[in-house]
């Protein structure tokens, strides 16, 4: 068995979340969060910082920790345990550019209802749910940062 180690982002611009959709050859597709492995010398934190930057090309600020998740899945030559470290970000703008080296063909951000229904893995619709009760929590608490127009009515 191979373990493996990835971090990635929640990201949220005035209330929606931020999603990539991947395309490859047919053989995968599907709307996912931004995530990718932790590189030698790097702490957790500067993953998730770095695959956001890399994959959706979005400049983001990690607000907190909200928990990981963990499933295995094959590969031809041995099982793999992967455990993903989640992160709530707050966004700098609506701007994102998929990677298209990683078959990232699209990214937007979406409202909570959308997101919800278009990722395509469950763990990761968990961290969603959790990442923006977070959110609407801290919103509510006047504690997430001023984001242009994020308070106007």
């Amino acid at each position: 068995m191979i373990e493996a180690t990835s971090c990635g982002g929640v990201i949220i611009y005035r209330g929606k979340i931020l999603a990539l959709y991947k395309s490859y050859k047919n053989r995968y597709e599907g709307w996912v969060l931004p995530k990718g492995t932790v590189e030698k010398g790097e702490t957790h934190e500067q993953t998730a910082l770095r695959e956001v930057a890399e994959e959706a090309g979005v400049k983001a600020t990690i607000i907190k920790y909200i928990g990981k998740s963990q499933y295995n899945f094959t590969v031809p030559e041995d099982m793999v345990s992967k455990e993903v470290h989640w992160y709530l970000m707050a966004a700098d703008s609506y701007h994102s550019k998929p990677q298209r080296e990683e078959y990232f063909v699209d990214s937007g951000y979406y409202k909570y209802h959308e997101i919800y229904h278009l990722l395509r893995f469950a763990n990761e619709k968990q961290i969603v749910e959790k990442a923006y009760q977070e959110y609407l929590d801290m919103r509510a608490a006047r504690l997430w940062p001023k984001q242009s127009g994020h308070y106007s009515k």
